[in-house]
């Protein structure tokens, strides 16, 4: 197998004893991979997709690169051709967001090896480590190194509210990671003994769908003194929307940045309703510009705060520019007085990725505020969702972006962190789907090296026909997407549970992939919105090139509500509702300013027992061939020994996979880690065979990223037991580090 390297800028060799901790600037986005049960290695590439048509190098109106010198109208849903024109913008307006000197020259990036500086591992998102100290021959010896308890657990008006998936990151020997409600903490890399901790103060009211804080960013700034205030910063984005910096050797707020070390995501979003806004992953540093987006909590109103991305100075917090999608002119320094930015557009939730090289950020977007109803969105909306956009952070505005859905009306957002890669010697990026799609495409013009297909003859349904698009693009170099379910695919518990979730099927309107929503009676939405790949991402292997893709596959359930009926159940969105804050999107979310409501059902399940309408497995772990895109191997992810029917654990070991929520980290030893399924197991697999070598019962659930790091010559792996409310595992506070046995390293 061809060798893999990463793209890695010239200037790491200059690094320097202290070196600079500037976050993620790896040229990466995500898109979700979409849910897919586990496979056998010969499945082929677009399973359960029909009538696909293959260019290598297609530029259409979406799932194909698009120069950005403007917003372009794509209600139009034909293919643009098949040549792609040169970025446009990267060269223009240079000193637009060069204020202090910002933006200008790329700065010098940490190397993940003893360390783990970035929330991905490395700066291009890898989740790679070279460290080899332990291996599928001695994995069984390992043993806990130290349990960490961060004390964050939910208050009584936080039940039920609680994920946290933490990834810490790790520098000569200190760990640095947020809580579930954003109190950072640092702690000693090889005892767990702490530091300090800042506790932000943010209310249990500013919970979204759930109390979680997926990392941190830190920077150092190359001008400073060594021992000056703040010269290496630790930074946050939290719940109640604000980016917190602190110093990171005393926990101390950094007093020059922002207001006494906090800047306020809330300037200029509207109405301060607390669980409507929020930032739950860590922002990226790039060109000395701090970048974050927020999440918007789904379902509620087209009237929603805005999905802006803004960069500000990393230094002191000072806004660089404003990329408004559908008023880029006129709010990239913020919005006139007494305006706002453009409310309802689609956002950016999950973690981006940047390349310090070129100067780019790529944001993975959702879509629009109202997520099962299109009819009323702007040109500008359509434009931009469920794209990876390439933003050049020196003048604030988009170079280039790529869609994977046209008119999203499913909820597909882009919702992994994406990998910057060396493909056949071009700086690439990896963007997994949650419809299951991996494409590779350039960094610089986002054009698609790998095949990107056509669906074409899609179902319009009855709703909005003239919105719903006849085609769909597909990655035809590999999908984790599975066949379409058929009705013998309905499983149950018992015979009489089987009968009930095969005439739940016959009542539901299904015609395969891409169904569009309906009002008349459910829908059955397969790929689910979970993924796929979702926020845990994938892991890539560089040096023996082999992509490592965990994955769900469990349908979805739904069904619109017309608004007359949702006025007579009394759905209104959280700016009207007594208690502003909730749990996950679901049965009744109001879509206000749109004709429907929605119920979803997030995980078909049966009423009788509580277990799933579809045959196992609900979940898996895939190794892909990076050079060819083919598979290598394909397992179930997570026993059954943690479920059964009605909610009473079975504690039989078989491997049935089951739903999973985080990402794997992939070591030089030839081994994947990684928690995620509902098991509450750590494991250690052996990336050659697939094969589970070791495991861990967790206290609670390992719905997280974890990390590799070295000490003093010493090998750990760390993982967050936190739990996770949405999955149903239980919730802890549980940091757990691992290593071989002194003797044994």
């Amino acid at each position: 197998m061809t060798r893999f390297t990463l793209c890695t800028a010239s200037a790491l060799a200059l690094i320097a004893a202290h070196p600079i901790l500037a976050q993620d600037t790896s040229t990466s986005s995500s898109t979700d991979s979409a849910p897919s049960a586990a496979a056998p290695a010969d499945t082929a590439p677009n399973a359960g997709s029909s009538d696909v048509t293959t260019s290598a190098t297609d530029t259409g109106s979406a799932g194909q690169a698009q120069p950005d010198a403007a917003p372009q109208d794509t209600s139009d849903e034909t293919s643009q051709g098949d040549e792609t024109s040169q970025p446009e913008g990267a060269a223009e307006d240079t000193d637009q967001a060069t204020n202090a000197g910002l933006g200008t020259a790329p700065q010098a990036q940490p190397e993940v090896g003893e360390n783990w500086p970035f929330y991905g591992g490395d700066s291009n998102a890898t989740r790679y480590s070279p460290l080899n100290q332990i291996t599928p021959e001695n994995v069984g010896q390992l043993e806990r190194a130290f349990v960490y308890r961060t004390g964050d657990m939910p208050s009584a008006e936080a039940a039920g509210k609680y994920a946290g998936e933490t990834t810490p990151i790790e520098m000569n020997g200190a760990l640095y990671m947020c809580s579930a409600k954003n109190v950072l903490i640092s702690i000693s890399a090889t005892t767990g003994e702490e530091n300090w901790r800042f506790d932000p103060g943010v209310p249990d009211e500013a919970i979204p769908y759930s109390a979680s804080c997926r990392g941190v960013t830190a920077y150092t700034d190359p001008t400073a003194a060594e021992g000056t205030p703040c010269a290496t910063r630790i930074i946050e984005g939290t719940l109640d929307a604000k980016l917190v910096a602190v110093d990171a050797s005393t926990g101390a707020a950094c007093e020059g940045f922002g207001e006494n070390g906090t800047v306020d995501l809330w300037q200029d979003i509207g109405e301060r309703v607390p669980g409507w806004y929020a930032v739950t992953a860590p922002p990226v540093v790039v060109r000395g510009i701090l970048v974050t987006g927020a999440q918007v909590k789904d379902g509620q109103a087209e009237d929603a705060p805005s999905g802006v991305i803004r960069g500000y100075d990393v230094k002191t917090g000072e806004l660089a520019w404003a990329w408004d999608l559908a008023a880029p002119d006129q709010n990239i320094d913020g919005p006139p007085e007494g305006e706002v930015y453009t409310r309802g557009t689609p956002n950016m939730w999950t973690a981006a990725v940047a390349d310090e090289e070129l100067g780019y950020v790529y944001l993975p977007l959702g879509n629009s505020s109202v997520d099962y109803y299109g009819s009323n969105r702007s040109d500008a909306e359509n434009e931009f969702a469920t794209s990876l956009v390439a933003l050049d952070v020196t003048t604030g505005k988009p170079v280039w972006h790529f869609q994977t859905v046209r008119h999203d009306v499913w909820d597909y957002d882009l919702g992994s962190q994406p990998t910057l890669i060396d493909w056949k010697g071009t700086p690439a990026i990896l963007l997994p789907s949650k419809q299951g799609d991996l494409y590779i495409l350039d960094r610089a013009t986002g054009e698609a090296l790998t095949p990107v297909g056509e669906v074409s003859d899609l179902p319009q349904g009855d709703v909005e026909p003239d919105f719903i698009s006849p085609t769909q693009p597909v990655s035809s170099w590999h999908t984790l997407r599975k066949e379409p379910l058929q009705e013998l695919d309905s499983w149950g518990f018992t015979p009489i549970d089987q009968l009930w979730c095969r005439i739940q099927f016959r009542r539901a309107n299904y015609d395969g992939y891409m169904t569009p929503p309906s009002a008349d009676k459910p829908w059955i939405q397969y790929p689910g919105y979970n993924g796929g790949s979702d926020w845990g991402s994938v892991a890539v292997d560089t040096e023996t090139g082999v992509i490592v893709a965990n994955y769900n596959d469990v349908p979805n359930y739904n069904q619109l509500i017309p608004r007359e009926k949702a006025d007579e159940m009394g759905l209104v969105p959280i700016d009207e509702q007594a208690k502003r804050s909730g749990g996950a999107e679901g049965a009744g979310d109001a879509q206000a300013g749109s004709p429907y409501a929605i119920n979803v059902n997030a995980g078909w399940r049966s009423e009788l027992t509580g277990m799933p309408c579809t045959r196992p497995p609900y979940g898996g772990i895939r190794a892909i061939d990076l050079e060819t895109g083919e598979t290598i191997w394909d397992k179930p992810l997570g026993t059954a020994r943690n479920n059964g029917p009605f909610g009473i654990p079975s504690m039989l070991p078989f491997d049935i996979g089951t739903p999973n929520n985080g990402g794997s980290v992939v070591t030089a030893g030839g081994l994947i880690f990684i928690g995620a399924a509902t098991d509450n197991l750590f494991r250690a697999i052996d990336i050659k065979t697939g094969e589970t070598v070791w495991s861990d019962v967790l206290p609670a659930g390992g719905q997280a990223n974890p990390i590799a790091y070295s000490v003093d010559g010493r090998d750990y792996v760390m993982i967050a037991a936190t739990g996770h409310h949405f999955m149903e595992t239980p919730i802890g506070d549980y940091m757990i580090a691992y290593a071989l046995p002194e003797a044994s390293k």
